[in-house]
């Protein structure tokens, strides 16, 4: 059973949903401390004051405003405790929205709600039953560390499931990071259709993270004292530039295919890939003309 790192309420019109907040995630990350290499004492971070030069602790340490280069405007944990936060102790429904309209680049952490205590527990179900004969999500206001902040309940299983959001103001604009217009043409879309279609796949539990398992090999070997295993890259040499985009489509499909044991079933459409690519070997000056086009 998951720790609780928060307990309060759903607050559903004048429905009360009593609940415990868990994390949804798990770190299984590989952490590092920082080390003296000389005789590999740790390295402790110190927090000092920058005018007398004096380590302090924590009960020393309080929280403070920067109002200007030289004046810091003192605030407490008190005055914060006592500032008008109704969601303070709930999880407030405020609207109900299409799954569809939210961007997901406003959705941040997730964390499992569970009924806390027998009376929760019809109340509960019912929120969950009436989200799942929807495509709607709720949109719900709740506060920890006297911080009000914007969140999503939607349904995972038989479990709720509170989604973290950054509020509008919080998400920078992409727009000067779009590149230059280009012309794309229109066959050189349908070829990248067809390799999205042949990578959908409905499961992608397979996925592994591999780095952390080269981690894992590599400080098992320096425990018991062996040489670590040199990795190899298993996809092969890395991509060449790109010179030809419609060229990289049609060996990209053909890749993808291989990769699933596919074949496309026509032998027409199999052969009339091989002499694309013969072709583009003995016509390099055209290519080098058609990348100047391009280039235009």
């Amino acid at each position: 059973m998951p720790s609780t790192i928060w307990s309060g309420a759903i607050s559903f019109g004048l429905v009360t949903i009593p609940i415990r907040v868990s994390s949804a995630s798990e770190d299984h990350s590989i952490h590092f401390h920082q080390v003296h290499l000389k005789d590999m004492a740790r390295v402790r971070t110190r927090k000092v004051c920058e005018i007398d030069g004096k380590a302090l602790g924590q009960e020393e340490i309080g929280k403070g405003y920067q109002l200007t280069k030289d004046e810091v405007v003192p605030v407490t944990d008190e005055e914060l405790d006592e500032m008008p936060l109704p969601t303070a102790k709930a999880i407030e429904i405020v609207a109900f929205v299409p799954a569809e309209s939210i961007d997901p680049v406003r959705i941040s952490d997730s964390y499992y709600l569970s009924a806390d205590g027998g009376v929760a527990a019809k109340p509960y179900v019912l929120l969950r039953r009436a989200l799942e004969r929807t495509s709607k999500v709720a949109v719900a206001k709740f506060a920890w560390h006297n911080r009000e902040r914007l969140g999503l309940l939607s349904i995972r299983g038989d479990a709720l499931v509170l989604h973290a959001m950054k509020w509008p103001d919080e998400i920078r604009d992409p727009a000067e990071l779009a590149p230059d217009a280009v012309d794309v043409d229109e066959g050189e879309i349908q070829r990248a259709l067809e390799l999205m279609d042949s990578m959908t796949t409905d499961d992608i539990s397979g996925y592994r993270d591999e780095y952390r398992d080269a981690l894992e090999e590599l400080i098992e070997a320096k425990v018991e004292g062996k040489e670590p295993a040199a990795h190899t890259d298993e996809g092969g040499q890395k991509p060449a530039e790109v010179l030809d985009l419609m060229a990289a489509l049609n060996a990209s499909v053909e890749k993808a295919k291989k990769s699933r044991g596919e074949t496309d079933g026509d032998d027409a459409t199999i052969h009339e890939m091989k002499p694309r690519k013969k072709t583009a070997a003995k016509k390099a000056p055209t290519k080098k003309a058609g990348k100047k086009k391009t280039s235009a």
